[in-house]
């Protein structure tokens, strides 16, 4: 077998054993691309001389040090919108065509850390919109199982090299597809990583709430090496997540027994080849024939996506591209009597057809008076895939769905017809609309702080999610009645008050399983015990307060200096104020704040109660009694 032919890890065993040098693999490699270059058109820039200075280098390291990283020495494409400092990075667009940024992504970073060796940038899509690698400027990408066929796109020209031997592994980005869908018509493996999961820093932005970078391999470990090499956090990435990231190679598998499977049926549409459904499948059938149980099942909004997509991408991307003017960097037309006229040619002469149609898409849809009737009903639409996502789950470990709904097209096939080619990404769309695990975070992270303030900007920072995007969730969390917001009493009592609302899990048997609190020495370990009983009572109250005639409002009394009565139940003019204790004894100690609470509200409380888990109901004044919950909830007559 040549060495260009070999998969990553191959490769990296016998370079940390020395029984290949960085030097031959490097060489291998740079005849292959001088072999079938002219004919696919897989780089936009090869970097033939850098690369073997820089293989010769490595080689010097190995001897000296005899430590080699996983990914150290192997040749990489990598795509052509993410930044690699002092080489050109074009985007696959005119407009770009003599950008050197002078600085790596952080991506870049974390590889040169493992002493990675780039062979070239890769050709792709202008701006990565398109799903044939046809759009670049540069000329299209050929398929090299086909050469009369596309490769996918927009990260055609990664894929193509990783599967024709022009590359080991490659960088890819996934904005609604870009990844999987060019690795699918390729015969390679394509990952887009978990939104935050790899820092988008230094990589060129078409949609900044969905773009991804991820690895396209020859096999998954591969892919998991290039992941553990790129993941992590990032301070110059706002929407990268904080956590600790594991070694995804020990994650592969051999043994599927067991494993739940739903095959969402909006996935396996009208339009999908009978060839792409044989596939499937018979892919189907063989994890099943493994021990894994699978079964169809329905995502009912999943067939908006497209139509969702293709409001949200362009209008963050006409938002993106406005910094492209010909001031700062770029192309600049000549001969422009002012900078309107400037603006103007540059943008007409630097952008191809489709950049140009998704600008003006995008524009259209932020515009005054349809920005809600468009962009706003599509975030909407993006809300409830994401509840479609999260129900599915709560049911199977993995989707399966196909790829592309077609097997490669012949190149020039669908150019000239946007629609049919917007519909290459309808199976892999759903994915970059919601981001799962960042939903699951939420859910357990809501779980953990029920019952305290909420503070937006910490979950946010913590999650590693947009404001925005965070609020959309929330919203929907509340919407499904998952959480419940609970907010303060502030009337003007002459101090100042807590103005935050605090935040409640609905389901006290789901928090629990969320926290993984299993039983109640758990719980009394891990100090939450009182959090989750207020939680329980906060509950309980709320379903009372629902089914009572009255209109009653459920609130909590709190002033900023931390003095809080755990519950407000306002009914017209008046209020009765309860406190939540676990303990089986109550006595004058536990009334402090509700004394501090009648003393500031004075007579509109009429009843000041704390509920405990203790069996004696006592009256400690007139209008202060503690009740066990037992009695107090029905649950004891």
């Amino acid at each position: 077998m040549e060495l260009w032919d070999m998969k990553g890890h191959q490769l990296a065993e016998m370079i940390q054993k020395k029984e290949v040098s960085v030097s031959e693999v490097t060489r291998s490699v740079l005849d292959r691309i001088r072999f079938l270059e002219p004919l696919l058109n897989c780089y936009i820039t090869v970097l033939e001389e850098e690369s073997q200075t820089l293989a010769r280098q490595i080689d010097k390291y190995i001897a000296q040090e005899g430590h080699p990283a996983p990914l150290t020495g192997l040749p990489m494409a990598v795509k052509d919108l993410i930044c690699t400092r002092g080489v050109r990075t074009t985007c696959g667009s005119r407009i770009l065509d003599n950008y050197l940024p002078v600085y790596d992504a952080t991506v870049i970073q974390k590889l040169k850390d493992q002493h990675y060796l780039s062979v070239g940038k890769a050709n792709m899509d202008e701006f990565a919109m398109g799903s044939s690698t046809e759009n670049s400027y540069y000329g299209p990408t050929r398929n090299p199982w086909d050469t009369e066929t596309v490769p996918g796109g927009s990260s055609g020209g990664s894929a193509a090299a990783v599967a024709a031997g022009e590359a080991i592994v490659a960088l890819g980005s996934d904005t609604g597809g870009s990844i999987r869908q060019p690795a699918s018509l390729c015969g390679v493996v394509g990952l887009k990583p978990t939104y935050g999961l790899v820092s988008r820093y230094g990589l060129v932005a078409f949609a900044s709430s969905l773009d991804q970078i991820g690895p396209i391999t020859r096999d998954v470990q591969d892919a998991a090496m290039v992941l553990n090499a790129i993941a992590g956090h990032d301070v110059m990435d706002s929407t990268s997540v904080k956590r600790e990231i594991p070694d995804y190679t020990k994650a592969l598998v051999d043994d599927v027994r067991g494993l739940k499977i739903g095959v969402p049926q909006e996935l396996m549409v009208e339009g999908v080849e009978m060839k792409v459904r044989d596939s499937v499948n018979q892919a189907i059938e063989l994890l099943v024939s493994l021990g894994a149980f699978c079964e169809e099942t329905s995502l009912p909004y999943l067939e908006h996506s497209l139509s969702a997509y293709y409001i949200i991408a362009p209008a963050e991307a006409s938002a993106n591209l406005a910094r492209y003017d010909g001031v700062k960097y770029g192309h600049r037309a000549r001969g422009s009597r002012n900078i309107r006229e400037m603006y103007k040619k540059t943008r007409s002469e630097g952008f191809g057809a489709e950049v140009k149609r998704r600008i003006m898409l995008g524009t259209y849809a932020l515009s005054a008076g349809y920005y809600e009737a468009y962009y706003g009903q599509a975030q909407k639409v993006r809300t409830l895939i994401v509840n479609d996502f999260r129900q599915a789950f709560q049911k199977y470990d993995v989707l399966v769905s196909p790829t592309s709904p077609t097997v490669a097209f012949k190149i020039g096939e669908k150019v000239d017809n946007p629609l049919q080619m917007y519909l290459s990404d309808v199976c892999t769309i759903p994915v970059n609309l919601e981001h799962l695990p960042d939903f699951n975070r939420l859910l357990i992270l809501s779980a953990l702080r029920s019952g305290q303030l909420i503070n937006y900007s910490d979950l946010s920072r913590d999650l590693g999610l947009p404001f925005t995007t965070l609020r959309r969730y929330m919203g929907l969390l509340e919407l499904s009645y998952q959480v419940f917001l609970v907010r303060p009493y502030f009337a003007n009592i002459g101090k100042r008050m807590v103005k935050t609302p605090k935040l409640y899990f609905g389901d006290t048997g789901m928090a629990c399983h969320l926290a993984v609190v299993e039983n109640w020495s758990v719980l009394e370990r891990q100090g939450r015990t009182g959090a989750l009983v207020e939680t329980w009572v906060a509950g309980e109250l709320r379903k009372l307060l629902s089914l009572s005639d009255h209109r009653m409002q459920l609130m909590f009394w709190r002033t900023h200096t931390g003095q809080e009565v755990d519950f407000l139940i306002e009914r017209g003019e008046e209020l009765a104020a309860i406190e939540v204790k676990w303990s089986q004894q109550i006595d004058e100690r536990d009334l402090a704040s509700l004394h501090s609470c009648s003393r500031d509200l004075g007579k509109r409380i009429r009843l000041s109660l704390v509920l405990y888990p203790g069996n004696n109901t006592v009256a400690f004044d007139a209008r202060t009694v503690a009740i066990p919950m037992s009695i107090f909830f029905g649950i004891e007559k």
